[in-house]
């Protein structure tokens, strides 16, 4: 039996369990999935490095990390693989020989969905609304794919300012930082949603809805719900979409692998997550 999971706050809806074990029996070995769930549970931040050695002890083969702490692990762990230096955050956690390595998914999980889901889509210039943990990822993402420039939102200004100064130096793009409620899109292409506002845990729109116009191409990471209210707002706005499930089943597939050693089969894993949905 592998024994993974995933660390967060507000995940007991997340279809992860689902998408792993599923995966998992398709290829005719047992993985139990546990959600660890900070609310749920009563627990405080400062629970997590406690969290992280009993699943040293427990023998773990790893686990996936979501909000809020997909930076907060990183000093807990004894290594940090390249793509989690890269995006500076943590989704995936390898636990091998009682070492934590972590691991970032993230960046090509919406990369690919990006790719996929929006072939068309202009990227001289975006609006990313959220730079933590999965912000990070998701920005890294969009540079790679050819965004030109960059403009980043977050309430947390410092935020911001840190992630935008960790990705000058590896990408030719103008990266910029918007003031929070800075949200004029006249002369945006897209807008990516990479906050938790829209969540079932966190209902709403992080954008004013008459700044959503239809000349945007509008991207959620959120999956559930998979139509967020962002993105009824944009369709009814006649928008080009992307909702978080090719993110979610991507970058799952990539996290499958390297806590259990077996290669996914995606097109298999995204055919678990419609049935489940």
């Amino acid at each position: 039996m592998i024994r993974s999971g995933l660390i967060g706050r507000a995940i007991l809806a997340s279809r992860s369990p689902w998408l792993h074990e599923q995966e998992a029996r398709a290829q005719g070995f047992d993985l139990s999935y546990t959600l660890f769930d900070f609310d749920d549970r009563g627990w405080d931040d400062a629970a997590l490095p406690d969290l992280l050695t009993r699943l040293r002890t427990e023998g773990f083969a790893g686990v996936n990390v979501t909000y809020p702490f997909k930076q907060a692990v990183i000093p807990h762990l004894d290594a940090l693989a390249d793509s989690a230096q890269a995006v500076g955050a943590v989704n995936t956690i390898a636990i091998r020989d009682g070492r934590l390595t972590g691991h970032n998914t993230d960046m090509i999980g919406f990369g690919d969905s990006l790719r996929a889901g929006l072939p068309d889509a202009t990227l001289d210039r975006v609006l990313q609304l959220g730079a933590g943990g999965a912000g990070a990822a998701v920005a890294s993402a969009l540079l790679a794919a050819g965004v030109r420039r960059l403009e980043i939102c977050d309430v947390d200004a410092d935020r911001a300012a840190a992630l935008a100064a960790r990705l000058r130096p590896r990408f030719a793009a103008d990266i910029v930082v918007r003031s929070a409620g800075d949200h004029d899109t006249r002369a945006i292409d897209g807008i990516v949603n990479a906050t938790p506002v829209g969540m079932m845990t966190k209902p709403g729109l992080p954008i004013s809805p008459h700044q959503i116009r239809s000349h945007l191409w509008v991207a959620d990471i959120v999956y559930f719900p998979r139509e967020t209210e962002l993105l009824a707002t944009a369709r009814a706005a006649g928008c080009a979409t992307l909702d978080g499930s090719g993110m979610v089943i991507r970058q799952a597939a990539a996290a499958f692998e390297i806590i259990t050693g077996h290669a996914a089969n995606v097109p298999r894993m995204a055919e678990s997550f419609e049935r489940e949905f």
